[in-house]
Parts: structure tokens; C-alpha cells; sequence
């Protein structure tokens, strides 16, 4: 799957390939690779977040399901409210006290659909599934946070990298960068 570049179309990619995951999660409680996270939590932490995120920048999401009770209806409805958001409003200006000023379309692209995408791989790992993730992106996602790494680390948002080989999997490098264990099962944890 090869990413697009435009920001509507990438989000509605990236979104839909995690509604697929969404879709296929056999159990909602099991572990994912966040230490004290189920499945249920990984989307429960891109519907909550990104909601407040868009607010600081004065910009209102409409409310849908609660991820608590149906996961999947949650996901649908936020996911669109996003979509809609990006397509009708992207080029709009967005000034956020943390994130600065960016058009709304490249904040949704670079702080949301980015997390979307990475929390792909902590849902399919969750539920048992391929996160089928683009490589070129995850290549260009870690090439990105390399020169930021210690302001990513001192955020809080990502945990200590794991070691992984030079030659790991673009995929395996990129999530060894964000704190997560690439062998990472919910039967068994890491890697033995």
C-alpha cells in the first residue's frame, strides 16, 4: 500500500486501513504492546486525544459513541468526523499553544493521521492481525523524528527505544524508535 501525499486522502487511507483492524479485533480486552493498554484503549486514545487536540486550536469535533460501549461505531463516527474536517476546513489556519500555526489540513496530517498510522501496528498486534503498513511512510515517519528524538523522549509520549538491527524492517526500526518491542505478541509479551 503506498501512501498519497495530500492530507485528505492520506488520512482517509491511513483512517480506513485502521477501521479494517478496528473490524477484525476478536477481543477488545486484550493486551496491546502499550504497557497497561488493551485494544480497546489504543482506540480510545485516538478518539480522545486528537478531540482535545483540535480544541486548544478553538476547533470542534462532534461527539459519537463512546469507545467504551461500541469500539467500532466509535471509530466510524470519529474517523469521518476527521475526514470531513480535512476536506471540508483543510485550508483553514490552526494555532495550537503547543503545536504552532499550520494549515488545518498539515496539522491533522502530521500530529494525527502519523499516530493513526502508528497505533495501526499496536491494534493488529493486539488483535492478531497484518497492520500492512507502508513502508516508504514508516520510512519517512522515522527520518522525520530522528533529529527531534530527545524532544519526543522528554514529552513523555514515547518510551525508550528498543535495540533493534541496522538492518531490521523499516516497520521494526520505526516502532523500536517509538518504545515498541517489534516481537511484541499479546500471548507472550516481547520477544522470548
Amino acid at each position: 500500500m503506498t501512501l498519497p501525499d495530500a492530507p485528505a486522502a492520506r488520512h482517509a487511507m491511513v483512517a480506513g486501513e485502521f477501521a479494517r483492524l478496528v473490524a477484525g479485533t476478536p477481543d477488545w480486552s486484550a493486551p496491546a504492546p502499550v504497557d497497561g493498554w488493551t485494544a480497546r484503549d489504543v482506540v480510545a486514545h485516538l478518539v480522545e486525544w486528537f478531540a482535545g487536540f483540535l480544541a486548544g486550536g478553538g476547533v470542534d469535533l462532534p461527539t459519537g459513541p463512546p469507545v467504551a460501549d461500541d469500539p467500532v461505531a466509535a471509530w466510524q463516527h470519529h474517523a469521518g468526523a476527521v475526514q470531513a474536517l480535512v476536506e471540508q476546513r483543510g485550508d483553514e489556519p490552526f494555532t495550537h499553544p503547543h503545536a504552532g500555526s499550520h494549515r488545518l489540513a498539515d496539522a491533522v496530517d502530521r500530529f494525527y493521521t502519523a499516530d493513526v498510522f502508528m497505533h495501526s501496528w499496536d491494534l493488529a498486534r493486539a488483535g492478531g492481525q497484518d497492520a500492512g503498513l507502508d513502508e516508504d511512510f514508516a520510512a519517512r515517519l522515522l527520518e522525520g523524528m530522528r533529529p527531534i528524538e530527545q524532544l519526543l523522549r522528554d514529552s513523555g509520549q514515547y518510551g525508550p527505544a528498543v535495540p533493534v538491527a541496522a538492518d531490521a524492517p523499516v516497520v521494526d526500526r520505526l516502532m523500536a524508535f517509538i518504545g515498541r518491542d517489534p516481537g511484541w505478541h499479546p500471548e507472550r509479551g516481547g520477544t522470548p
